[in-house]
């Protein structure tokens, strides 16, 4: 007799290594969490209480499933004044969160017997995103040279994409690598992808946390899809207010991408989760309007934060870190370690200091282990001062 079964791509996805340590950390008194993608400090209070405000009047009604229009109005006056792009309005979709908008996208684009071309490591999400659809992945892992530095071989990237490939997904600043591509590789994948018909996604919610020279010459972001695809090529930048305007748990994002292409994601998005909080959004428009030193004071903070952790694991022998250019987190790699989770769960009681562990993020991350600096300063040196001793 036929049985009701759960698809098993699906069942088969792996369970998140980095929740497995969150839980392990659980009821730990005094410990230090730097395993998660945020800092530590609340939303800002004018975008709180421009949420409250919109709370109090009864904004808790559906709203468009591209977003309301003082969202999507306050999302291009962003871009104009962050990257100098005018993005007409039909490019724009505001989103239930980066992921949500991901998600979305890729059931826009890919089927089973597809395939993308992934550079990596990359946030684990991205590419369980792509299998959960049946689609597969080819991983394109950036190289990490005796500095420490990451490097990305265009000839690799490139020879992996075969005739199954709809589309290359990069994110620049990187989570959890800390690379960030240059203009000149961006323009390179931009051409190879619309002389291929490919789609090119690029994950951009670390854009504006970039240091010194990973920064374009006079502007406060990291090189972008933005300034360089025209608006009839097939690229999807996809963006969050999660890590710029520390609004993790607020589930709000949006995607810029071609006129059709929004039109598709704004249907499935009727079909996944109907549109975004109403009141969140108005919390969104205020982070906007009003955020952009909030935005620059963060990433100042976040780039000291590189040195101080820098300055206190790359001395370590058994430590191989290059500094960070964006993003805020250091993945390194620490000699003879073979089995990252075990690691990270066997320190949460030893140090009192919880790191995501390197497997997480697919193959090429064992032997490493990813620690999130977006903490306070103070928290972090007392995080960085408990976990030296163990990395020696």
């Amino acid at each position: 007799m036929r049985q009701a079964r759960i698809r098993p791509t699906i069942l088969n996805l792996p369970a998140s290594r980095i929740r497995a340590v969150y839980n392990a950390g659980q009821g730990i008194e005094g410990l230090i969490p730097l395993w998660a993608g945020e800092g530590d400090e609340p939303t800002p209070a004018f975008i709180r209480d421009a949420a409250a405000a919109a709370l109090a009047k009864g904004e808790t009604y559906y709203t468009p499933n591209r977003g309301i229009l003082p969202l999507r109005e306050a999302i291009r006056a962003y871009l104009q004044r962050a990257y100098a792009v005018d993005v007409p309005m039909d490019r724009i979709v505001a989103t239930a969160s980066g992921m949500s908008a991901l998600m979305i996208t890729l059931q826009c684009l890919l089927e089973a017997g597809d395939s993308a071309a992934v550079i990596g490591p990359i946030w684990p999400n991205g590419c369980e995103a792509i299998r959960a659809l049946g689609a597969q992945v080819h991983d394109v892992y950036l190289q990490q040279q005796e500095d420490g530095r990451w490097t990305l071989d265009l000839d690799r990237l490139f020879a992996a994409c075969d005739d199954t490939t709809k589309l290359i997904m990069l994110n620049s600043p990187g989570n959890p690598t800390g690379w960030v591509a240059s203009e000149a590789e961006l323009k390179a994948i931009l051409d190879f992808a619309r002389a291929r018909g490919l789609w090119i996604l690029s994950d951009e919610v670390y854009g504006r946390i970039a240091y010194g020279a990973a920064r374009v010459p006079g502007r406060s972001h990291a090189p972008s899809f933005y300034t360089l695809a025209e608006p009839d090529d097939a690229v999807i930048v996809i963006n969050s207010f999660s890590k710029s305007w520390s609004m993790t748990g607020w589930r709000l994002g949006w995607v810029v991408t071609r006129p059709n292409l929004a039109e598709a994601i704004e249907k499935m998005t009727e079909f996944n989760v109907s549109c975004s909080n109403a009141f969140a959004q108005w919390g969104a428009v205020a982070a906007l309007n009003e955020g952009d030193a909030y935005v620059d004071s963060l990433a100042e903070r976040y780039g000291r934060a590189a040195d101080l952790v820098y300055q206190a694991l790359a001395p370590l022998p058994r430590v191989r870190l290059g500094r960070p250019e964006g993003a805020f987190y250091a993945f390194f790699a620490l000699d003879g370690l073979k089995d990252s989770l075990r690691f990270c769960l066997d320190l949460l009681p030893k140090a009192k200091v919880g790191l995501a562990p390197g497997i997480a993020f697919g193959p090429a991350g064992e032997g490493r282990i990813r620690l999130c600096y977006a903490a306070s300063l103070p928290k972090l040196s007392q995080a960085l001062e408990r976990l030296v001793p163990h990395l020696k």
